[in-house]
C-alpha cells in the first residue's frame, strides 16, 4: 500500500508563506537546534533581528518545496530538526559569527551548512567564513589605511612649524 500525502489548502498556504518569506533573503544557514533552550533561541532571534536576519524553525518538507520553487536546493541540509538563519545581503558573515558565538556560550546548536548567494558551503567552510572580518570591518580598515598618510603629513607640517619657533596660530595669521 503506497502512502500518499494529501495536499490540503492549509499545507499549500504554509508552503506559499514560507516561499514568500524565503524570497526576501539571499542566504540561508542551516542549523540543528536540538537541545537549545527557549531562552537561547529567543536571544538568538533578537540578535539576528538587529542585523535584518531571522531564525526560523521549519518543517523540512515545506522548506524543500519552497526552496525548490525559488531555484535553490538544499535537500541534504533539511534532514532532522532544522532551523534556518535567513540572511540579507552582506550580513551572512556577521550572522554566522553570531551562530558560532552562541554555540561558544554553551548552546547546543550545530551549523549544518549554508546556501549563500546560490553557492553551497559545508559546516567547516561556514565556520571558516564566520572567522573572516565583516564587510564593515574591512571598510574601516581600508579607511584607516587611506587616512594614515594625511595624518603623517599634518603631523610633519605641525612639527616643522613648531621647530621654526612659530606656533600654529601665528603661522595661520601670517597667511
Amino acid at each position: 500500500m503506497d502512502h500518499k500525502t494529501r495536499i490540503t489548502p492549509a499545507k499549500e498556504e504554509a508552503v506559499k508563506a514560507l516561499k514568500d518569506e524565503f524570497s526576501q533573503y539571499t542566504g540561508y544557514i542551516f542549523t540543528d537546534y536540538r537541545g537549545m533552550t527557549v531562552e537561547q533561541i529567543t536571544r538568538l532571534r533578537r540578535t539576528l533581528m538587529e542585523k535584518d536576519a531571522a531564525f526560523r524553525v521549519v518543517k523540512n518538507r515545506f522548506a524543500k518545496i519552497a526552496l525548490t520553487d525559488l531555484d535553490r536546493t538544499a535537500d541534504d541540509q533539511l534532514i532532522g530538526p532544522t532551523a534556518i538563519a535567513l540572511v540579507k545581503g552582506d550580513e551572512a558573515n556577521v550572522v554566522a559569527k553570531d551562530l558560532f558565538a552562541i554555540k561558544k556560550e554553551g548552546a547546543s546548536i550545530e551549523v549544518k551548512g549554508a546556501l549563500l548567494d546560490g553557492e553551497f558551503y559545508n559546516a567547516e567552510q561556514i565556520e571558516a567564513f564566520s572567522k573572516l572580518p565583516s564587510r564593515l570591518e574591512l571598510i574601516a580598515s581600508l579607511m584607516g589605511t587611506m587616512k594614515a598618510p594625511v595624518q603623517k603629513l599634518a603631523a610633519t607640517l605641525l612639527a616643522y612649524v613648531e621647530k621654526n619657533g612659530g606656533s600654529v596660530e601665528s603661522a595661520s595669521e601670517e597667511n
